[in-house]
């Protein structure tokens, strides 16, 4: 099957320092793929690289065939990527509702497939707090927030910035099971993660990445039976 998304040999740099060295990675439409790794792995820049928010020195980030590497983030959301950092970036002085309808667009084919409706079946925690402001949110309720604000953009691939980090257990499930719900309508996701329990319940394929490399692709259960590359590139 074609990737809806592909990257192709992204070489990122912060500075003098050589982050990212030729990663290789695609998602397919309705796939969800975990990029799995420690802590400074190389994750966030990744995803960074991808939409924008940082530019990379040499690669090929393509969207439906489309090269979009390159382009300032806001085209790239345009051309249908939506992005959820890890730090959530909700507008805290906003009303949830607000928030929400910041992010509102439609489908590049003219149809609303997300709107307040769908987003609160999702979440229907934010319907209940509609007129509070972001900052009286928890840190879940922020995180769940801003998947929600993305998807308001009705994005061809969201692509989420370690979604379970920091949560309580609780939390976490609870991210899993909405995550679970998107994943059973189809939604193309590509998400970083250190969890490796999540992760694996989660996701179609697995990518590894060490020192801004590559080191590993496989299905869940084969990265599952492999504990001499769960020690090497996982365990702390």
């Amino acid at each position: 099957m074609t990737a809806l998304l592909e990257v192709s040999k992204l070489h990122t740099f912060y500075g003098p320092s050589h982050v990212l060295f030729g990663v290789n990675l695609s998602v397919r439409q309705g796939e969800v793929v975990v990029l799995l790794g420690r802590n400074g792995a190389g994750k966030t820049t990744t995803l960074k690289s991808i939409m924008g928010v940082h530019h990379f020195r040499s690669g090929s980030v393509r969207l439906s065939g489309r090269e979009i590497g390159g382009l300032e983030a806001y085209a790239i959301c345009r051309a249908g990527l939506g992005y959820v950092p890890e730090d959530c970036r909700i507008f805290k002085g906003l009303s949830v509702a607000e928030n929400l309808e910041t992010a509102r667009k439609r489908a590049r084919d003219g149809r609303i497939v997300w709107d307040e409706q769908r987003v609160f079946e999702l979440f229907p925690m934010l319907r209940e707090h509609l007129h509070r402001r972001g900052d009286a949110l928890s840190g879940g309720q922020q995180r769940m927030l801003t998947i929600a604000r993305t998807l308001m953009g009705n994005p061809d691939v969201l692509l989420l910035d370690e979604p379970s980090e920091g949560l309580a257990p609780v939390v976490v499930d609870q991210m899993l099971a909405k995550l679970k719900s998107l994943k059973e309508i189809g939604t193309t996701i590509l998400l970083s993660e250190q969890n490796l329990r999540f992760s694996l319940r989660l996701a179609d394929r697995i990518y590894i990445i060490e020192k801004g490399e590559i080191k590993y692709e496989g299905l869940p259960s084969q990265l599952a039976a492999d504990e001499t590359i769960r020690k090497t590139y996982l365990m702390v």
